[in-house]
């Protein structure tokens, strides 16, 4: 089985006062193994509104891979590794934004409502080495 070079992937999406919660959840959960547990936290907006915000930390190598697997669905993976450069932070981190709708639809896309970040292995903690494992990693998720 491939070594996954992550220290963990977190997800996280808002749920807006106009929004089903459990439609929400059942986006975000496109891309966790079953059962995954979630984290929920409810807060106000700026006018009073409620937003709930759902997240999951994955530190697991199997489930990594269950959300790599995931991830290998989209039709843009080439593109996202292209863009690794840009993708991944000087602190190692690598950043996606997925669209909730799509998921919610079961299907895996760019875009807005979800936000995918990953923190690579890299030693030394150098930016061009996390880029390089995390392009190994979607490589492999693809193949």
């Amino acid at each position: 089985m491939p070594r996954v070079p992550f220290h963990y992937i977190d997800l996280r999406t808002f749920c807006y006062a106009t929004e089903d919660e459990k439609r929400v959840e059942e986006a975000i959960r496109a891309f966790l193994p079953e059962e995954f547990d979630l984290d929920r936290m409810e807060n106000t907006g700026h006018h009073g509104d409620r937003i709930v915000v759902l997240s999951a930390r994955v530190e697991n190598a199997d489930e990594m891979r269950h959300i790599l697997d995931r991830l290998a669905e989209l039709d843009d993976i080439d593109r996202v590794i292209e863009e690794l450069d840009e993708r991944v932070d000087d602190n190692c981190s690598f950043f996606m934004r997925l669209d909730k709708q799509a998921a919610f639809q079961d299907e895996i896309r760019l875009g807005d409502g979800i936000t995918l970040r990953a923190k690579v292995e890299a030693y030394p903690a150098k930016h061009e080495a996390a880029v390089e494992n995390a392009r190994e990693a979607l490589e492999q998720s693809r193949s």
